[in-house]
């Protein structure tokens, strides 16, 4: 598979909630193309994953 086809797949996973196989093949495009818009995919799936609401734990 290409980088392309890697990038298109993550977002059908991202858009199903399949959030780990998302990130496999975000990073799958990105190894194949570090140029890949992938890399965008991935940091705002990291920061969608690493989401903390302080107010949500701090009753």
């Amino acid at each position: 598979m290409t980088a392309e086809e890697y990038y298109q797949l993550g977002n059908q996973y991202r858009k199903q909630g399949n959030w780990q196989e998302a990130m496999n093949s975000y990073m799958e495009a990105i190894a194949l193309d570090p140029d890949s818009p992938a890399v965008v995919a991935k940091q705002m799936l990291d920061d969608i994953l690493n989401y903390y609401c302080k107010d949500m734990y701090n009753p």
